[in-house]
């Protein structure tokens, strides 16, 4: 359930969903000041549409590693237009933000799920969302984006990634949310090193066994990427697109990507080949 939208989850195993991402920011490791416009916004939103974009993820604040938070007025000012704006696109809006005044304004003004890389640890994060039929992204994240990369430890990366994300989702089912409304997001590169990123990756069978949700996964031009390719962000396409079926044949039903057209033709690919 993904607000006005639904997605049965047999056809999510078959092919996975591609949420594309919409960064109206200024200061986005990737894309930051392309869409700051919201007429630039609305234009790569209906862009990634028709190249097959199932879900447009929108985001205001930048969370790269070191960032530090957008006051709450600047974030409202850069989304909730965008949304007004694409309202009627045909596709759910997701917004990623943690802020509950956020989420409260963007549902308002006719978002369909919020994209919370805190994992909904707020009481009042969970209050903003409780009463809407918008469908709910849990992510993990080890610390705070300004401190997340200052030395990450586990003792069982993929174990306490799930314990997480199994106990949010288990408090927001406790608080009524339905199962249905809920996917969850092991936060690639939020709070972990590239061994850390590398050990999830690899385990996320497991985490499916212990975890009744859909999986989303996003690893688009992320550093783990550059890290393994050698490659800048500008070059990370052929690395992205390795990842995202990567992730397809792990098990994941979303697929959080900058390169929409890129990756449905390569999922498509997979799909017949495999």
């Amino acid at each position: 359930q993904c607000g006005r939208f639904r997605f049965p989850l047999e056809e999510a195993v078959r092919r996975p969903l591609v949420m594309g991402i919409l960064n109206v920011t200024p200061d986005s490791f990737s894309d930051g000041g392309a869409y700051t416009e919201t007429s630039a916004a609305v234009r790569r939103a209906e862009q990634m549409i028709a190249e097959g974009a199932d879900i447009v993820d929108i985001g205001a604040e930048s969370t790269r590693p070191g960032t530090a938070p957008l006051p709450l007025q600047q974030e409202l000012d850069r989304l909730v237009p965008v949304v007004e704006a694409l309202a009627n696109c045909g596709k759910p809006l997701s917004i990623d933000t943690y802020k509950p005044d956020v989420m409260r304004a963007t549902l308002s003004a006719g978002a369909d799920m919020i994209n919370d890389i805190t994992g909904f640890r707020s009481d009042d994060a969970i209050l903003a969302v409780k009463n809407s039929p918008c469908g709910l992204c849990v992510m993990h994240m080890q610390g705070t984006p300004r401190t997340m990369q200052v030395s990450p430890e586990y003792d069982d990366v993929t174990g306490e990634v799930t314990l997480f994300l199994s106990g949010q989702a288990s408090r927001l089912r406790n608080e009524g949310i339905a199962h249905s409304r809920i996917c969850v997001d092991p936060g690639f590169g939020f709070g972990k090193t590239q061994e850390h990123n590398l050990t999830l990756m690899r385990n996320m069978g497991r985490m499916r066994e212990a975890l009744p949700f859909p999986i989303l996964v996003g690893l688009s031009r992320k550093s783990m990427i550059g890290q393994i390719t050698d490659k800048p962000v500008s070059s990370r396409l052929a690395g992205s697109l390795g990842a995202a079926l990567s992730a397809a044949a792990h098990g994941a039903f979303i697929i959080r990507v900058h390169d929409v057209g890129e990756t449905v033709d390569a999922l498509r690919v997979w799909i017949q080949t495999r």
